[in-house]
């Protein structure tokens, strides 16, 4: 979009030479230039925010310059100073852009107060035109920039519990799975069914039933570490990702959340959980394979009367904590 932006002011430079010096067309061809130098290093940098402003204030500074020298607060081209500000905004963070606004105002000002003063006195009205144009452009972008956050969010946040859903656990894990072949080390995948929850809701009602699920929601990402990931994944059932975390370590850190939700009493009430859990290594991590081996874990765990956690185990068995604990 830079460039189309650049590539419209180009062609309006050139179609009003006849009417100013072609010296504005040099102007576009230096930001031209900047803007595929951008492009080429931003890549390889350690800090591409940094070159990103750097392109940004330049930008400005070539823009004020042909203000100067076409007249000011006369200058056809005196508009065209907010543009950057609008890259800003939609690039960076709300006190960067302030201060991005802050150095637009600036350098309008010293391309028209600073260069044709006596002009600027006479005739203040486009200059105040264009600073009231900034502070427009920069709240619509903020405006769109906020709502397409809104957006992602709802599309990858769960509404009731606020923890990750279903939508955004494909790319995590494709991510997570290319790292342990890579390492060739371990991923876990825990599955976790609130006990009997039909009939809280039947009981209680479902208001009580929502809070049973935030305060179990609450409690589960409160128990695990900041890497290992926790997705509401339908109904009364979470999922958690243990990346890096072998199965011994995996059935511990599912026990661990069984005997936390037993003993919270979420909602008031003696609820429980039953936990399947599943582990696969470095070039075998597949999210099919891991997922329906835990859900037939969790089939188990439900099988002998809930509140239980079971492992799969690679031959295809099942192991509930005396035989995890030998192992």
């Amino acid at each position: 979009m830079r460039f189309v932006s650049l590539g419209a002011l180009a062609v309006a430079l050139a179609a009003a030479t006849p009417w100013q010096s072609p010296f504005y067309l040099l102007l576009a061809a230096v930001a031209g230039t900047l803007f595929v130098a951008v492009d080429l290093t931003i890549k390889r940098v350690r800090r591409p925010e940094w070159v990103s402003a750097g392109a940004i204030l330049a930008t400005i500074a070539l823009l004020a310059v042909g203000v100067a020298v076409s007249g000011g607060p006369h200058s056809p081209e005196l508009a065209w100073l907010v543009l950057p500000l609008g890259v800003a905004a939609a690039r960076f963070r709300p006190q960067v852009v302030l201060v991005a606004l802050l150095i637009t105002l600036a350098a309008l000002a010293g391309a028209t107060v600073g260069a044709h003063t006596a002009a600027t006195v006479n005739s203040p009205t486009p200059v105040i035109a264009t600073a009231g144009l900034a502070v427009s452009l920069l709240s619509i972008v903020w405006a769109i920039q906020a709502a397409e956050l809104e957006q992602r969010e709802a599309a990858v946040l769960d509404p009731l519990t606020s923890l990750l859903n279903r939508n955004s656990l494909r790319v995590r894990f494709a991510e997570l799975a290319h790292q342990a072949r890579l390492s060739g080390r371990p991923i876990s995948l825990l599955l976790c069914d609130v006990d009997s929850f039909k009939q809280i809701n039947d009981t209680y009602g479902h208001d009580r039933g929502d809070a049973v699920l935030v305060e179990v929601a609450a409690l589960l990402r409160n128990q695990l570490r900041s890497f290992e990931l926790i997705y509401r994944f339908g109904g009364e059932e979470f999922l958690v990702l243990l990346p890096g975390v072998g199965s011994r370590r995996a059935y511990e850190v599912a026990e661990r959340l069984r005997k936390a939700i037993e003993a919270a009493r979420p909602g008031g009430l003696p609820v429980t959980a039953s936990f399947g859990a599943a582990c696969a290594s470095g070039r075998s991590v597949s999210f099919e394979t891991l997922f329906k081996k835990a859900d037939q874990a969790l089939y188990e765990a439900k099988g002998v009367g809930g509140n239980a956690v079971f492992l799969a185990l690679p031959e295809g068995s099942f192991a509930t904590f005396a035989k995890v604990a030998g192992r």
